[in-house]
């Protein structure tokens, strides 16, 4: 799948977080607080994520991802946790500090650079 901006993975992640799936929407208004962005905000991310194939949103409804942005919010908000958890438990960074750097991180490092990273860290023991 070709990548989307670092704005949208962040939509994708935020309804992930939210308990979204391809089976369970969620509200835009909560999207909107948990981003701590305008509802209109959200609204024109909505519109570009559902061009994409992303979500559904009939109008003015929930949010429900499709198959597909379900998988991608996944993996993103899978890099999330595992590269906070990195951070702050393996090289002892501020868990805030951790949690801010993590959200770059994640947006930046390639799907098999990440994969390797992985099977990395598990073999320390800081993931399961």
């Amino acid at each position: 799948m070709q990548k989307i901006s670092m704005s949208h993975e962040d939509y994708l992640e935020a309804i992930i977080i939210l308990g979204g799936t391809d089976e369970s929407p969620v509200r835009s208004v909560d999207v909107a607080k948990q981003m701590g962005v305008s509802k209109a905000s959200v609204n024109k991310a909505i519109g570009l994520l559902k061009e994409r194939g992303l979500l559904d949103q009939p109008y003015y409804g929930d949010i429900t991802l499709t198959a597909e942005g379900y998988e991608y919010g996944k993996a993103i908000y899978k890099r999330h946790r595992y590269l906070t958890t990195f951070l702050s438990k393996g090289l002892g960074i501020d868990p805030e500090v951790a949690e801010q750097e993590a959200c770059l991180m994640e947006h930046a490092i390639s799907d098999d650079s990440f994969e390797k990273w992985v099977t990395y860290i598990e073999s320390l023991g800081l993931v399961e």
